[in-house]
């Protein structure tokens, strides 16, 4: 049991290093709230769309098979309507509940052959595939497609993107004005609150005491929740030494990986703030580090871990 557990988060820690979750955390309950089956219109095939890392894309005609390889680029296409054209994805992927049954194409490593078996004529990949995977499935000939925000803004990108290329612009300019009419709601029930009554927060990732620095998905949503990172002079994901954790004396201490037992009884800490009031959350890691249309769900965790009264 311990050696599954361990594994667990390892396969944690690995996914969110390349700001991406997807191996564990809770599935949220219900589906993704897809926008209307009505379709952009005045699309012309062939369509050449520029990508996240500057590359452009040819797509020959309107994608009706889709091949997703990162959980966030799954999430993406089913919150624009287009579930059905998706026709493979990775082990790593767990929502909506559909995916489930679709076919599998690999995890983190992807096994090029089985993508080309389901004749997609749209691959969906994130920075976390590699170059190599991604430059031979270019190779064989599919048009691959890397969306990956490693802020809100970006993902806005992603979502736009997509939409561009699958046919879908109008359904991806509602998500994105919902997503930021979800955000400015939230932002009002915390940016109000004076600069010296905001908490100091440590984000924990994994066990080992690796971080979300200054740059990272999960920085921006503790900023904008009006928390202060303490490890926010750091850059990426680093990992921190215990001595400096306690020297920080965090307010709240948020664990992205599920276990907040073995923090609060942590030899050290027990005069750090945080464990000594028992202000140790656990929040879901897909919702604050899968950069896709939950991410404001995941930033209403983190409003609800810093600020329990502002929100429901």
């Amino acid at each position: 049991m311990k050696s599954r557990r361990s594994w667990a988060i390892i396969c944690s820690l690995v996914l969110i290093l390349g700001i991406l979750a997807g191996c564990t955390g809770q599935q949220q309950s219900g589906g993704v709230n897809a926008p209307s089956p009505e379709k952009s219109s005045g699309v012309k095939y062939p369509l050449e769309v520029k990508d996240q890392t500057g590359a452009n894309v040819n797509i020959k005609q309107e994608p009706k098979r889709i091949v997703s390889l990162a959980p966030s680029t799954t999430e993406i296409a089913f919150a624009l309507g287009l579930g059905k054209e998706v026709v493979g994805v990775t082990t790593n992927d767990d929502y909506p509940a559909e995916v489930k049954k679709l076919p599998k194409v690999g995890d983190m490593n992807i096994n090029p052959e089985k993508v080309l078996e389901l004749k997609p004529d749209l691959v969906l990949a994130a920075k976390i595939n590699s170059k190599e995977t991604i430059d031979k499935l270019r190779k064989l000939g599919l048009p691959v497609l890397v969306v990956d925000g490693n802020n809100y803004k970006e993902v806005y990108q992603s979502i736009g993107i997509v939409g561009k290329a699958t046919n879908r612009a109008h359904e991806a300019d509602e998500l994105i004005k919902k997503m930021e009419q979800e955000k400015s709601s939230l932002y009002q029930t915390v940016a109000k609150i004076p600069e010296n009554q905001r908490v100091k927060v440590w984000v924990e990732i994994s066990p080992q005491l690796h971080t979300a620095g200054k740059g990272t998905f999960i920085d921006e949503l503790v900023t904008l929740a009006s928390g202060k990172n303490v490890a926010a002079g750091q850059s990426g994901w680093p990992q921190i030494s215990a001595e400096q954790v306690i020297k920080w004396n965090p307010d709240v201490i948020i664990s992205t990986y599920g276990d907040t037992k073995s923090i609060l009884e942590r030899k050290g800490w027990e005069n750090v703030a945080a464990v000594k009031n028992k202000r140790v959350v656990a929040v879901d890691q897909n919702l604050v580090s899968r950069p896709g249309p939950r991410i404001f769900q995941g930033y209403k965790e983190i409003i609800k871990a810093l600020y329990p009264d502002k929100v429901k």
